[in-house]
């Protein structure tokens, strides 16, 4: 086919897309169908393994040639790049929803966590024991530094300020309040 022919074809189709367009022309569209909807199933079988897919999406694309009519614009390109264009983009929406995971309610990210075991519990318990213990044997002042550095969250700045002591000194005792800790709790491992 020589270049006058296809465009004489081109031309024809133009003129069928505009009564589609215009007047919604169900003659006219059939036979754009019959034209294009082969052109269009097979390229979407050289893009999708599934031959249902394919097909599902030669109908939609069809349908969308039918919907659109109206935006087909030949100054911007010709009926089949325009028709190749909506399938094309329908393709890489379905493989968009194929790409989107599925919810799986046992992923471990939605199972709640299980219960604590008797030994998990006694063993912290024996924990918060060991560390009380440790702490009521540090000085008044450096388990006051801990108290509030760890059960209130508070800076070092805002522990020095609310008792009125240089910045220091609050680091120093907390030195050594961690250092007594872990001398205590260390002994306490070996025992």
């Amino acid at each position: 086919m020589d270049d006058g022919a296809a465009d004489s074809g081109q031309h024809e189709f133009e003129k069928l897309m505009f009564a589609i367009s215009a007047q919604k022309d169900i003659h006219a569209y059939e036979i754009i169908f019959r034209h294009f909807a082969p052109r269009v199933r097979s390229y979407m079988s050289k893009l999708a393994a599934d031959s249902q897919l394919a097909e599902e999406l030669m109908q939609e694309t069809m349908i969308a040639v039918w919907n659109k009519a109206d935006r087909y614009d030949r100054s911007k390109g010709s009926l089949s790049t325009w028709i190749f264009t909506i399938a094309r983009n329908l393709r890489i929406d379905a493989v968009r929803k194929e790409k989107r995971p599925e919810f799986d309610p046992d992923d471990p990210v939605f199972v709640p966590d299980a219960e604590p075991s008797a030994d998990n519990v006694l063993v912290a318990q024996q924990t918060a024991e060991h560390l009380k213990a440790a702490l009521a044997g540090l000085p008044q002042e450096q388990a006051k530094l801990l108290e509030m550095s760890f059960f209130e969250d508070a800076t070092h700045s805002v522990i020095a300020k609310k008792l009125n002591i240089p910045l220091g000194t609050v680091k120093s005792r907390m030195r050594l309040a961690f250092a007594k800790l872990r001398l205590v709790l260390g002994q306490g491992d070996d025992a």
